[in-house]
């Protein structure tokens, strides 16, 4: 099934551009923002696990205080 959608002239500019080649179609363009997004989500929340473990973390409280934020 097909949904249409409305997109203002300036997201169709960034679509058009991000075409890997000439004949790829929006909903490709979507899929593969949205693959990389769920990639980049996972493995940056997975990071984010590992550094915590780690001595080298500082809490985003802890540099406010360093700041004086």
């Amino acid at each position: 099934m097909s949904t249409t959608i409305q997109i203002s002239d300036n997201v169709k500019l960034v679509l058009d551009k991000m075409k890997m080649i000439e004949r790829e179609t929006y909903n490709d363009i979507i899929e593969r923002m949205i693959e990389d997004d769920l990639d980049i989500n996972e493995r940056t929340k997975k990071e984010l696990e590992e550094r915590r473990k780690s001595k080298d973390f500082i809490s985003h409280a802890d540099v406010k205080t360093k700041f004086g934020l």
